[in-house]
């Protein structure tokens, strides 16, 4: 049986609660649902990228796509992610962002989007699942 493993790039703070940025068993590393922060700074608490849909997205795919580097896998590998937004009139806007992040992709992921509440300030929220091997 392979054995389970926390995977955190040095670039992610330390979760709020107790939980993996992404855990790796065997072929599968499941990502954990991530935000728009910045890279973690010594010392200093989570900083959100910016105020719009377009910094946090962007920001939010890089975080995942950094789980998904030091677990050994990249976005070819990711059979599923699951977007969390907070307004229903941003869908058309992350659609864009998305598929543009995305572009390189040959066959892209399954998706998942749904409307919920997330901590102040915080707009999208965004989780994968990789197959690897």
């Amino acid at each position: 049986m392979s054995e389970k493993t926390a995977v955190t790039p040095p670039t992610h703070t330390t979760p709020p609660a107790r939980f993996s940025h992404g855990v790796r068993k065997g072929g599968l590393l499941q990502v954990a649902g991530q935000v728009g922060f910045l890279p973690a700074a010594p010392g200093e608490p989570p900083a959100v990228a910016g105020p719009t849909l377009r910094e946090q997205t962007l920001q939010t795919l890089a975080n995942v796509e950094a789980v998904l580097r030091e677990g050994g896998a990249t976005w070819d590998d990711v059979v599923m992610t699951r977007v969390h937004l907070t307004h229903t009139d941003h869908f058309a806007e992350l659609n864009a962002l998305y598929d543009e992040y995305l572009a390189g992709v040959a066959v892209p992921p399954a998706r998942t989007t749904v409307y919920v509440g997330l901590p102040a300030g915080l707009l999208v929220e965004i989780d994968a699942l990789a197959v690897l091997g």
